[in-house]
């Protein structure tokens, strides 16, 4: 049987760690974004039975455990990360093979979610290995829950291209689903996205900006993404971020809106890119776009 673990506000969690074995196995162990009590009960179950403990950030995974009573009982926490190596993968699969128990967490939220862990799973099922997850805390999930946007339909896109012209196509694309587009971002760059999105997109786009999730200092603004950009150009974000963009509305193609669109876009970008953005964002064929930017460039060239 797997221990039952009673939380007293006054003392903390208290474990009974009189665990049974856990089968060999790689398990993926889900941990919360901000506060400690998020965690599930077999979350620590499995972190307190497992025989190898492995983890994005080893400081972080160590106060996880210390916050929830869990001893390391002799084991030590193995860094498994981004930056790791194929031999690190293997030493942890080798544990599995020889019949013991591995609990892989990430710094926060669950592993794979834009978070390391995919070479891993695929390497374990590649030799046969028992995979097993431990859900709980994602991010994602957690901003689609609060942010008031649609959730029959949605895309996770994490990270976007850190470079303009790059991640500008990855919005023509994404905006030209029907479903809301959830994105990770960082404090530095939240501008630059908003104002991207803005571009391809256009200024009444519903979007919303989810901080700092389960934390102290949470907070969700939503609306057109004009105002968004308006607003965190005078109040700069900070702390974990979650972006969310609302479908277009279905597509009603005036044609000064769309060459209006080609001009804002070709203030910043080449013709080209410009074209297959706004190509993208009204879901219109990129040859037809592209040669009329072209005719409005002429047309602006003569004036």
């Amino acid at each position: 049987m797997l221990s039952t673990v009673y939380c007293n506000p006054q003392r903390g969690p208290e474990v009974n760690h009189n665990l049974m074995k856990l089968e060999p196995a790689l398990y993926l162990v889900a941990t919360p974004l901000g506060s400690a009590r998020d965690i599930t009960l077999r979350a620590l179950d499995i972190l307190a039975s497992a025989d190898v403990l492995a983890a994005e950030d080893t400081r972080t995974a160590r106060k996880l455990l210390g916050i929830h009573g869990v001893p390391l009982a002799g084991r030590r926490i193995i860094a498994y990360h981004d930056h790791s190596y194929a031999k690190d993968r293997q030493k942890l699969l080798y544990h599995i093979a020889e019949g013991r128990s591995v609990a892989y967490v990430s710094e926060a939220g669950t592993p794979l979610i834009a978070d390391p862990g995919y070479q891993l799973v695929a390497d374990a099922r590649r030799d046969g290995l028992s995979v097993w997850s431990a859900p709980g805390p994602a991010a994602c999930v957690a901003a689609l829950t609060v942010a008031g946007l649609p959730t029959d339909q949605f895309h996770f896109a994490g990270f976007l291209a850190p470079h303009k012209v790059a991640r500008q196509k990855q919005l023509a694309e994404l905006m030209a689903l029907r479903a809301t587009v959830v994105l990770y971002e960082s404090p530095k760059r939240l501008n630059a996205l908003l104002s991207d999105i803005e571009t391809t997109g256009g200024p009444a786009r519903t979007v919303a900006v989810c901080r700092e999730l389960t934390k102290k200092f949470e907070d969700v603004q939503s609306g057109p993404v004009e105002s968004l950009r308006a607003f965190y150009a005078k109040t700069p974000a900070r702390g974990e971020i979650v972006v969310l963009i609302g479908a277009g509305e279905e597509a009603k193609i005036d044609k000064d809106d769309l060459e209006a669109a080609l001009v804002h876009a070709m203030l910043s970008l080449r013709v080209k890119d410009a074209a297959d953005a706004v190509a993208g964002a009204y879901v219109l064929p990129r040859r037809d776009i592209y040669q009329l930017a072209l005719k409005l460039q002429a047309a602006q060239t003569k004036k």
